[in-house]
């Protein structure tokens, strides 16, 4: 039998923690959202209150259930109050020794049954699941950015992940209204293992000079109808996180095509990370974006 989902804890209140975070509450569950930063929790709780109020002024959601979701997010500054959720998923950086290092901590704190889960992008769910004492209640879910308005979200079982782990995290994810894609567990999954790759071959296409930034963007956007330019999206996504999961595919697959290109390496070294640093791509820091190559 599936375990019961009632009490949600996301570990992390940056992009896809407040998202995550977000999407529990409004689907009726209590959550807990923990960070180490107390001013990341109150940047994330002012941003979930800022989509739940453009969700409102859409007629997406009523006031009422806005006010009920705000209600149910408890904010945590120590691990300690995750122990009675029934479900933790951890949002944190793309770097598998941060990862192993907070489950190890969690799993000390947690009761036996809970579901403990991964938001990585690309990392060995098999892998991380080992880092824990509970292998076979560790699964992936994977949701996309952002979390609010996009309908996916992948699920990667671990070769430890029994069945009752898979139907509640299945059964949690329709609850939220979302899509599941069910992925097995190989560097990147689905989604990443296709967009990333086009993302990096977009960033050697800038390198070569075969186009400028603009140019590679407007290309994708009228001629193969993608919302966001290729390099408009890696600025979204956070170019260290493009250089993280480049780096897994290319480690983890042992393949000369997923090396990432010197150039996105170059960035991330000089801090121009995209969006959340203001530089990458583009520059953000002016009225209108400006590409910085």
């Amino acid at each position: 039998m599936a375990a019961v989902i009632k009490k949600v804890g996301v570990i992390g209140a940056g992009q896809m923690g407040n998202g995550i975070a977000h999407v529990a509450a409004l689907a009726g569950f209590d959550v807990v959202l923990n960070d180490v930063s107390a001013d990341r929790l109150k940047s994330g709780m002012a941003t979930i209150n800022g989509n739940l109020a453009r969700q409102v002024s859409k007629k997406a959601v009523t006031e009422d259930d806005k006010a009920k979701a705000v209600a149910r997010i408890k904010l945590a500054e120590k691990l300690d109050d995750l122990a009675d959720c029934d479900l933790v998923i951890e949002t944190a950086v793309e770097k598998e020794e941060v990862k192993r290092k907070i489950f190890h901590e969690l799993c000390a704190i947690l009761k036996p049954e809970a579901i403990v889960a991964s938001d990585t992008s690309s990392i060995s769910i098999t892998r991380l699941a080992a880092a824990t004492d509970r292998p076979e209640r560790f699964i992936g879910i994977h949701f996309m950015n952002p979390v609010p308005l996009m309908e996916l979200v992948e699920l990667i079982r671990g070769i430890a992940t029994d069945d009752a782990t898979f139907d509640a995290s299945k059964e949690f994810v329709a609850k939220l209204g979302k899509q599941v894609a069910v992925s097995e567990d190989f560097p990147a999954f689905i989604v990443n293992r296709i967009l990333l790759p086009m993302i990096n071959e977009a960033i050697y296409t800038l390198y070569e000079g075969v186009g400028n930034v603009e140019a590679i963007d407007a290309a994708m956007k009228l001629g193969a109808h993608h919302p966001m330019g290729p390099l408009e999206l890696a600025d979204f996504i956070g170019l260290d996180t493009c250089l993280s999961i480049m780096q897994v595919l290319h480690e983890g697959l042992a393949d000369s095509k997923y090396r990432p290109c010197p150039l996105l390496v170059k960035y991330v070294e000089a801090g121009w990370l995209g969006r959340k640093t203001q530089r990458g791509f583009y520059d953000y820091r002016g009225a209108k974006p400006v590409p910085t190559r």
